[in-house]
């Protein structure tokens, strides 16, 4: 069984480096090979960083290795909060695609802001007193390696778990076994799941769905020109049972956050897939009624950075990623609030759970807004 460590970890020489002295994380282009070997990779390495950086105040273990380009890539977790396994939770994931690097790069701007404000900030100091943050960054660090959707094995982890859809998927995009060579590719059929996906699944096991209340947010990139907060099923059309909690987490955004331009809605509005990982870990979650997980994903809306730099459809990387320096920050910097609602979202849940009559009231207004 590993264990929770927040032992320093030695500091790789980087040469230049980026902003606040973290290595550049450049987005080469369809054709270009990787320059650096897969244990340098900037992503892995400005994690590796946070991880020093924040020393005794952090918690970080390995959770598994990948093997890729003849090396072993390790995939790290970090804690920060309270272990008690009865204050909420919210995990935050990113790269499990690895062409879609603004995930991980979202997902770690946010853990290195939380490590550099637990030096001063007695509110945040406070408020993880009663609350565990969990972070995966760098789920599928093979494929953001190799530039890649699926891990080195070619497998989509998205479509990895053993759930099939009830329903018709479209083809290819809703997963498919033909083959490897194929996108969207699940895996062979009746194999275990996938070193990455696994590990996700257990971390979420063990973290998060051990608490009475629970958030998981996983950044993705690439649908549509609007930010889209997409809520399960994916293998169904049918509502979850957590519609009107959802509906009224929708709410309180909304009323504390008046000019966002989130669209949240079930991903099935969109379309049904196979395999889907948060599908799979809230039907298990769901066994206990004593406890209640919200799985959300975040998938942002690359299309609109195309749209203002067209160049980017000549480079795989500029369909999911926003390749101009201050387009990137800009996304880097506007989703912040959400992450930060969403801690407060699951610091202060039994305020704002809908019970009785009111939450009979969201789940008609979930009905009516989603499901007509």
């Amino acid at each position: 069984m590993r264990v929770w460590r927040g032992v320093r970890t030695a500091r790789p020489e980087l040469g230049n480096g980026g902003p606040h002295g973290y290595p550049r994380r450049s987005l080469p282009d369809a054709s270009a090979t990787p320059c650096v070997s897969p244990t340098e990779l900037p992503e892995l390495v400005e994690l590796q960083q946070i991880i020093e950086e924040g020393g005794s105040r952090i918690e970080h273990r390995v959770v598994g290795d990948v093997a890729c380009h003849g090396q072993r890539m390790q995939l790290y977790a970090i804690a920060l909060g309270n272990p008690d396994p009865q204050v909420p939770a919210v995990g935050f994931f990113g790269g499990v695609h690895g062409l879609e690097r603004i995930g991980a790069e979202l997902v770690l701007t946010y853990l290195r802001s939380l490590v550099r404000r637990l030096r001063w900030d007695s509110v945040l100091q406070r408020q993880l007193e009663t609350l565990r943050l969990v972070f995966m960054p760098l789920v599928n660090p093979g494929g953001v390696w190799r530039g890649t959707r699926a891990n080195p094995n070619g497998v989509d982890l998205m479509r990895n778990a053993p759930l099939d859809a009830s329903e018709a998927v479209p083809w290819l995009i809703g997963g498919q076994r033909v083959s490897a060579g194929l996108p969207w590719y699940r895996g062979p059929q009746g194999a275990p799941m996938e070193t990455e996906s696994q590990a996700l699944c257990d971390l979420v096991r063990t973290e998060l769905l051990t608490r009475p209340f629970s958030i998981a947010l996983d950044c993705h990139s690439g649908f549509g020109t609007v930010d889209r907060i997409w809520f399960p099923f994916a293998h169904t059309a049918r509502p979850i049972a957590h519609l009107a909690e959802v509906h009224a987490l929708s709410e309180i955004f909304d009323h504390s956050h008046a000019h966002h331009r989130y669209v949240l809605e079930p991903q099935s509005r969109q379309y049904l897939t196979h395999g889907d990982l948060w599908d799979h870990l809230y039907l298990q979650a769901n066994v206990d009624n004593e406890r209640m997980f919200l799985p959300l994903t975040l998938e942002m809306g690359s299309w609109l950075w195309v749209k203002k730099n067209p160049r980017q459809l000549f480079s795989r990387h500029g369909i999911f990623n926003p390749l101009i320096e201050h387009r990137q920050q800009r996304v880097l910097r506007r989703h912040m609030a959400w992450f930060d609602f969403l801690t407060r979202a699951a610091s202060s849940h039994r305020q704002w759970l809908p019970t009785g009559a009111a939450r009979e009231r969201h789940h008609a207004l979930a009905l009516q807004r989603w499901y007509r």
